[in-house]
């Protein structure tokens, strides 16, 4: 055990280092505080977390933009992506522990989106015991992350195109608050602790 322990953490430290060479490239996105949303990716679809048999079922159906955040407040964050480290360790669970909270402060859903295909985003979700709580969303090609400027390259981490590590609250499609971390690797102002108090 202790063998296999120190392992993943070696494995864990090279990855960070990996990911970590990237800080420099993220400053800013193609949205901000006061942009809407909808409008800023009318023509984007996502892909609600499902099985495979529930995506044959749905016929393979996505979900526009203007149906997840047309008239709702939401909570969104985005992340790198499903089975990875901060994601699965410390991201998915600072919103699944203060759902409560965020339904508290008139929060109509709060939700994960990934550059994943919507199965495996759903049997991630299953196994972090958060899909009661959260609503997990694929963006299977990047459409959406690449129209608000959040992707990045993590090739170096064998993950490809990914998304960067950020958080937003938005109202009625407006853009209320936004987070960026500096780095994917990082885990400082994206939280779900941060954004509770942002509200």
């Amino acid at each position: 055990m202790a063998i296999a322990f120190s392992a993943l953490l070696k494995r864990t430290s090279v990855i960070n280092s990996a990911i970590g060479g990237f800080q420099a490239s993220r400053a800013f996105a193609s949205v901000a505080v006061g942009s809407d949303l909808i409008s800023a990716a009318s023509d984007i679809s996502l892909q609600k977390a499902r099985s495979w048999d529930e995506g044959v079922s749905s016929k393979f159906a996505t979900t526009p933009l203007r149906h997840i955040f047309k008239g709702k407040k939401v909570v969104i964050f985005g992340l790198p992506g499903a089975y990875t480290g901060v994601c699965s360790a410390q991201h998915v669970p600072s919103y699944n522990r203060n759902i409560d909270s965020f339904k508290r402060k008139g929060i109509d859903s709060v939700i994960c989106v990934a550059v994943n295909d919507p199965y495996t985003i759903n049997a991630w979700a299953e196994k972090l015991r958060a899909k009661e709580a959260i609503e997990f969303y694929g963006d299977i090609d990047g459409s959406f992350h690449k129209k608000l400027d959040l992707m990045i390259d993590l090739s170096a981490a064998l993950l490809g195109p990914r998304s960067h590590r950020w958080s937003a609250y938005v109202d009625d499609g407006k853009i209320k608050v936004l987070n960026i971390e500096k780095a994917p690797s990082e885990f400082d102002v994206s939280s779900g602790d941060v954004i509770l108090q942002q509200i």
